[in-house]
């Protein structure tokens, strides 16, 4: 079953279940990648800092899908903020990628004790306008970034994508989202393993014969949120796209909801430069 989309703020579509490609080795991207995409995979979620975008670009090329039916993210790194050094950053990604355009570009941290973030975002909206990426967005951005960029530019951020999972829940953050109209993306959303043993996971599993992890990914699209597993895996690629057959009650929703502990796996995004 392909995954479903998501409409953005822009008009634009992002599939609601994606591939992130974050520490997978760059002499296995594309092979990883071109396996998804042929599973039908239509969302690759990339980044400068990864290291692997020329491999990211093979696998999309080596694939045989067409590349106007593939989304492509990639992000600028913290060290490559400002509005200048940004335009630079995201040709060096299109060069990597060997891309004439991307679907979407993030700033992929605020890194706030620098103070870039708004020439960044400002960059972003002048790549937008030369047609060199399609949507904008963010990524570990708090609501305080959020509403400083929107309000300095006018321009609203299509996706915010955020560490979330059954141990961090951002409901706070997600309903800011929400009255904002970005997409909320979750990042680690297996929460590296850390809810697959809890009750409301393993029950949910038992009643539905799915996987833990399964169950989760299932969670994270009756959030409303689009998501980026990763796996390198074939059967782990099938598994994680394998989640739309299914519906978890009402019930275990809110069993799910009652797993937040407000814990992360990763940085802080008030403090991580």
């Amino acid at each position: 079953m392909p995954p479903q989309r998501l409409r953005l703020n822009d008009g634009h579509m992002i599939p609601q279940i994606g591939l992130g490609i974050w520490q997978v080795p760059e002499a296995t991207t594309a092979d990883t990648v071109a396996a998804a995409l042929r599973i039908g995979y239509r969302l690759i979620d990339g980044a400068a800092i990864y290291g692997n975008e020329a491999g990211l670009g093979e696998g999309v090329r080596a694939s045989g899908v067409p590349r106007d039916e593939i989304f492509v993210t990639t992000k600028v790194w913290n060290s490559e903020q400002g509005h200048d050094a940004t335009l630079r950053a995201v040709e060096a990604s299109l060069k990597r990628l060997d891309m004439d355009s991307v679907e979407l570009c993030l700033i992929h941290w605020p890194v706030p004790e620098r103070n870039l973030y708004v020439d960044t975002w400002r960059a972003l909206i002048r790549l937008k306008e030369e047609g060199r990426v399609r949507s904008i967005g963010v990524s570990n951005f708090m609501g305080d970034h959020l509403e400083r960029i929107i309000g300095e530019t006018g321009t609203v951020p299509v996706v915010n994508q955020i560490e979330l999972n059954p141990r961090l829940q951002q409901a706070e953050l997600r309903d800011l989202h929400d009255r904002l109209g970005v997409v909320t993306q979750s990042w680690t959303p297996l929460g590296q393993g850390r809810s697959f043993d809890a009750a409301p996971v393993r029950e949910a599993a038992e009643r539905t014969g799915k996987s833990p992890a399964q169950v989760i990914l299932r969670w994270h699209v009756q959030l409303g949120a689009s998501v980026i597993p990763r796996s390198t895996r074939v059967e782990g690629l099938a598994e994680n796209l394998d989640v739309l057959d299914f519906t978890l009650t009402a019930e275990e929703m809110a069993a799910m909801a009652a797993l937040n502990e407000n814990q992360r796996c990763g940085p802080d995004p008030l403090t991580f430069a």
